[in-house]
């Protein structure tokens, strides 16, 4: 749903240029913030970025401490999931 700004809103986002405008809910007193789409798109790819690279520097601690399952098991559990012929050694 999308929802149109009322003048004051309006009003006050573009006097405060391009960051943004912080408003209150006033049934629960939650604070919200009124971006520019793009901004808020790239602010949110580069939160996925940064949790990418999380995972990865994760997966990689775990894997040199000797954790985790190993690219062959992790592919036998896979076919065993999907009721797949097991490989062949």
């Amino acid at each position: 749903m999308t929802l149109k700004l009322s003048k004051d809103l309006s009003d006050a986002l573009h006097a405060n240029g391009s960051n943004g405008l912080e408003v209150v809910d006033p049934d629960s007193n939650r604070i919200y913030f009124v971006v520019d789409a793009e901004i808020h798109r790239q602010a949110m790819e580069a939160l996925r970025r940064q949790q990418d690279r999380e995972a990865i520097a994760l997966g990689i601690a775990e894997m040199e401490a000797g954790e985790g399952t190993s690219v062959d098991e992790a592919f036998e559990e896979i076919r065993a999931n999907l009721n797949l012929p097991q490989r062949r050694q």
